[in-house]
């Protein structure tokens, strides 16, 4: 589960993590609002108005109704003009981003719409770092992330810049290391108050990260004031949804609007369904059986249009919710059902794909293949419903299939 940037800062601040005064706001009356409090509690006149949306990239990104417009905009009127000068401003601009598509590259070229903007103080900054705290599946451990190219997408400065990249492995049992948050801030280039500003700020971020059970936390930038002062300028959290549970004030800040429409519904239906781009529906049983059947999709040269798994217990209601949620994408051209039947009945998916066609209808081509628990019963079902169903073999045979059918 991913949270707003003002909602990240909101945990940093409450866990004595420095951030930037701020306020988030939903209306251009609530922005102008925020800017004489704001210039009052901070004695600068420079404010920034940051669009909020699950997505990187705001900086650079544009919006589409207004393309000379970014995501977040420095005021600086209120340096020559004063407080009414900055409101203004603010208010102009909150009027141009609120319920307007911004598009980053993280957001593809649909973009997502602005329902929020964060009111922020300006920072004098001197430096521009990048920080962050992520869970390395690979090793089971969180990482700790830093590099001197704050501002910059990671992923280009790992591209072209990788020694450039420092990271710290957290061992679970002991936490991030005193000698660990030195070695990082001494690599960072860090010196006098503002070295022992960074290293408090690594080591409570890293404790953060184990607290909340994040699977990220990304400051870009992390600052240098000019006063010595290191606080996250930026802020980006991920969780791990199964340890939600533990943080029910996480819960409380989820963002509906901010994800896909058919991934709420179908964690209502108690269904793992993940958006892709592709052109092939799937439904599956079983996690690893679902990657599998996506990796067979695209080892004989289609895309799968979504993970899709049905679990092991599904029942009837389930599977016609699942084959609904997937004929509801306008991209799929063919649907590819891939059943291994241990706790799962076969006859069940039959039966429930049966129900699910005969409500919805099918204008599309299907490729079933069943296996385990009462298949010839399910098989039976799907024969005698008179359904155009494709019957496969196996894994391979079932994808060689749809895609030959998608395809004609």
């Amino acid at each position: 589960m991913k949270i707003h940037e003002f909602q990240a800062k909101e945990l940093m601040a409450a866990r004595d993590i420095p951030v930037p005064r701020g306020e988030m706001v939903t209306t251009v009356a609530d922005a102008v609002a925020a800017v004489a409090p704001l210039v009052e509690a901070t004695g600068n006149p420079v404010v920034v108005v940051k669009s909020q949306i699950h997505a990187g990239g705001r900086g650079k990104g544009r919006f589409l109704e207004d393309p000379d417009l970014g995501g977040v905009n420095v005021v600086l009127d209120g340096i020559d003009g004063g407080l009414e000068a900055a409101k203004r401003k603010v208010g102009e601009l909150a009027g141009r981003m609120l319920g307007n598509t911004l598009v980053t590259i993280q957001t593809g070229s649909a973009g997502k719409k602005v329902n929020r903007l964060y009111i922020e103080q300006g920072i004098d900054v001197e430096r521009e770092l990048y920080l962050s705290v992520l869970l390395d599946r690979a090793s089971s451990k969180n990482v700790v992330m830093a590099s001197t190219e704050g501002g910059t997408e990671i992923e280009e400065v790992a591209a072209e810049t990788p020694e450039k990249i420092l990271k710290a492995e957290i061992d679970p049992g002991l936490g991030l290391l005193d000698f660990q948050a030195r070695q990082l801030a001494f690599g960072l280039g860090l010196e006098g108050v503002a070295f022992k500003n960074g290293v408090r700020f690594i080591k409570a971020l890293a404790a953060a990260a184990v607290e909340l059970d994040t699977d990220l936390i990304e400051i870009n930038p992390l600052v240098v004031a000019k006063d010595g002062s290191v606080l996250a300028l930026d802020g980006k959290m991920s969780f791990e949804a199964n340890a939600l549970y533990r943080h029910p004030e996480v819960q409380d800040m989820r963002d509906l609007s901010e994800e896909n429409a058919a991934e709420i519904e179908a964690s209502g239906y108690g269904l793992s369904f993940i958006k892709l781009d592709g052109t092939i529906g799937c439904m599956v049983n079983g996690a690893g059986l679902a990657m599998a059947t996506m990796d067979i999709i695209k080892y004989v040269g289609g895309e799968p249009a979504n993970f899709l798994d049905v679990g092991g217990g599904a029942d009837k209601d389930q599977v016609t919710a699942a084959f609904k949620i997937i004929t509801r994408d306008p991209n799929v051209k063919g649907i590819f059902i891939n059943i291994f039947g241990g706790i799962m009945r076969c006859d069940t998916i039959a039966q429930g794909v049966v129900d699910a066609v005969s409500e919805v209808g099918l204008d599309m081509p299907l490729v079933v293949r069943l296996e385990g628990t009462n298949v010839s019963l399910g098989k039976q079902i799907l024969d005698d419903s008179g359904l155009n169903i494709l019957s496969a073999t196996d894994i391979k045979d079932g994808a060689l299939k749809i895609l030959k059918a998608t395809r004609s």
